[in-house]
């Protein structure tokens, strides 16, 4: 006998009275469970008592982006409320990682067991900026009578898995009736748009796994004053032109045959105030829908400008675009973002009120089908480094919460060493003139910058130790000579210091 074949007494128990008694039951329930199948809820079953029957009705299927989830159920919010209509909600049960649809619900049998009555799937939804959530429907079926008491049923259903999208389907013994209510419904989505006038920015969500997570996120809207942006007038003049002077006057250029949709680059070294000139225009644009794009992200510019298109007028902001935009006869291989890109630019109306703002470090780079052509980039501005006069502006600028007991002599010294160098140059000197302080006197309440600590500052981020550190922040493109300053021939292209800007 080997092993597998022995056999203990516990293995194999004889049957008792109760085991046979526990069968009985079972049987009897499962006998009593079959005779009432009618009986019991059903959602086939549920749907007929409200709808009639309707096996040749069609099912009008819409269906948005998850990141529209919220704005489907403020759209869903405001047609329930209409005067007149009532609905009633019905929760489902044994949904997950399962497709069907209305038609799928109309013909469930007694025997179809997983999809099921149950109680109402919501997810609560980023709705605004400072934290504003909207409790949505997930999984859900409404009932609704209309004013003139015609009754639909409507499926609510956000994609499970890699559908990235949500679906509402409208079924109704009138046609016309369903095809009429998802059309409103489309209408609303835009209408009620919680994304309309705000400040929003791409993120991913790769694999769909937080579905409580958008695609896009929001931003508080920054407010730059004018004071704070160390930029010529003459530069500020020029984008303010393309972007806030057509906005200003739209209905003007449109009754003139104008077009209103525009682009303009900011190109320049990095740390020369290329984002912070952005977010300046932001804040003069509070109801411009302000739509942001950087790094990974830049794979959703056609999302970006499809929201564009719906909630203008907007901006599309591409920062870094030579990373998808880099000239063709440059790239070793295929860019498809830029060929979106640029699509997107050109079919896009020329009355639409969207301006794309893209901005770069490298415009020798650049495809010059995007530079060149009329509609895509209509104005391009570069933004130089600053020249002494602006470092010595930012200093100031930038020690607005600093005690400051530093000589003119000691100043002018600064400024003169650090030529070459950018805004987020001149900010990281005063956060380590600031530490150096609080080094030599550690019991201050608040860092006071001296003389000396802003000389030791200096010495640190000039020293050839921090050469990494200068580089990161735009202050040694080509290397610094022994006094600091950055020879010209350190910057391609011949980058001059008649502009300065402001880092962000």
């Amino acid at each position: 006998m080997t092993l597998t074949d022995e056999r203990t007494d516990d293995e194999h128990p004889a049957p008792e009275l109760r085991d046979l008694r526990r069968l009985v039951d079972r049987a009897v329930r499962l006998t009593v469970k079959a005779a009432r199948a009618d009986e019991q809820p059903n959602v086939a079953r549920r749907l007929r008592l409200f709808l009639g029957r309707l096996d040749d009705a069609p099912v009008v299927d819409d269906s948005w982006p998850v990141y529209d989830h919220v704005n489907v159920q403020r759209a869903l919010d405001a047609w329930l409320a209409e005067p007149g209509r009532d609905a009633e909600v019905m929760g489902l049960a044994g949904f997950q990682h399962m497709e069907f649809g209305l038609s799928e619900l109309l013909h469930l049998g007694p025997d179809f067991m997983p999809v099921r009555l149950g109680g109402l799937a919501t997810v609560n939804l980023p709705s605004g900026p400072d934290g504003e959530t909207l409790r949505c429907i997930h999984t859900g079926v409404l009932l609704v009578t209309e004013p003139d008491g015609t009754r639909l049923a409507m499926l609510v259903r956000s994609g499970e898995m890699m559908d990235r999208r949500v679906h509402v389907q409208v079924v109704c013994a009138d046609t016309a009736r369903a095809e009429a209510v998802a059309g409103r419904l489309r209408e609303l989505v835009i209408e009620r748009n919680v994304f309309r006038g705000r400040v929003v920015s791409f993120g991913d969500d790769i694999f769909g796994q937080d579905r409580g997570a958008s695609l896009l996120t929001f931003q508080t809207r920054p407010h730059v004053p004018r004071e704070h942006l160390v930029l010529p007038e003459e530069v500020l003049a020029q984008i303010r032109r393309q972007v806030l002077t057509v906005a200003e006057h739209r209905d003007a250029l449109r009754a003139g045959g104008q077009h209103l949709r525009r682009g303009i680059l900011l190109y320049g070294p990095p740390g020369t105030g290329k984002t912070h000139t952005i977010r300046h225009l932001m804040g003069l644009l509070p109801d411009t829908t302000v739509l942001l794009i950087s790094g990974p992200a830049v794979r959703f510019v056609g999302e970006a400008c499809a929201i564009a298109r719906n909630l203008q007028p907007a901006m599309v902001v591409v920062e870094d675009v030579d990373l998808i935009a880099m000239d063709r006869h440059l790239a070793h291989e295929a860019q498809p973002m830029l060929f979106e890109l640029m699509n997107q630019m050109d079919g896009l109306a020329a009355e639409a009120d969207v301006v794309f703002v893209l901005t770069t470090n490298r415009a020798d780079l650049l495809e010059q089908a995007l530079t060149t052509r009329p509609g895509r980039i209509d104005q391009a501005v570069e933004m130089e480094l600053p020249d002494a006069g602006a470092r010595r502006e930012l200093l100031h600028l930038y020690r607005a919460e600093l005690g400051w007991e530093v000589s003119d002599a000691a100043l002018d010294s600064a400024v003169e060493r650090s030529e070459g160098t950018t805004a987020s140059f001149a900010k990281e000197l005063l956060r380590r003139a600031a530490l150096v302080s609080l080094e030599r006197d550690p019991d201050q309440v608040a860092p006071t910058i001296r003389d000396e600590d802003l000389k030791a500052g200096l010495d640190e981020l000039l020293d050839s130790r921090n050469r990494m550190t200068r580089r990161a922040l735009g202050g040694e493109p080509g290397g610094h000579d022994e006094t600091g300053a950055a020879p010209p021939e350190a910057y391609p292209g011949g980058w001059s210091s008649a502009g300065p800007g402001l880092a962000p």
